[in-house]
C-alpha cells in the first residue's frame, strides 16, 4: 500500500513539475526519489508540525496543513540536487496540488 501511494505522489510531483514552470525535475526516477524523501520528511517531522501547529490548524480548519506542506516541499528541495523550486509561490502552489491528491489518495484508500 506504501508503494502505490509513494508511485501516485511520484506521478504528481512529476505532473505538477510540468504544469508549473518554476519546478524543476530532472527525470521520473528523480520524481520517485523526491517522492520517497517528501513521505520520510513527512512520517518523521509531519506529525510533529502539525501537534505544534493545531492551534492555528484549529482556526484555519485545516488549512494551515498547506503551510506545513510547503514547508516540506521546501526542505525536500534542499535536500535533493535534481529537484528545484524557483520561489515562494511556486512552492505553495506546488504544495497545494500536491496536498489536494495525497487527501484524495487518503480518502481513497
Amino acid at each position: 500500500m506504501m508503494i502505490i501511494n509513494v508511485l501516485i505522489l511520484s506521478v504528481t510531483v512529476f505532473l505538477v513539475a510540468q504544469l508549473l514552470p518554476g519546478i524543476r525535475v530532472k527525470n521520473f526516477y528523480t520524481a520517485i526519489l523526491v517522492a520517497i524523501v517528501y513521505s520520510l520528511i513527512n512520517f518523521f517531522a509531519g506529525w510533529l508540525l502539525v501537534l505544534l501547529s493545531l492551534p492555528f490548524m484549529i482556526i484555519t480548519f485545516g488549512l494551515f496543513k498547506l503551510v506545513i506542506n510547503a514547508f516540506m516541499l521546501w526542505l525536500t528541495d534542499k535536500f535533493m540536487e535534481d529537484f528545484k523550486i524557483s520561489d515562494l509561490l511556486t512552492t505553495f502552489i506546488a504544495a497545494a496540488l500536491i496536498t489536494f491528491v495525497d487527501s484524495v489518495i487518503q480518502w481513497i484508500f
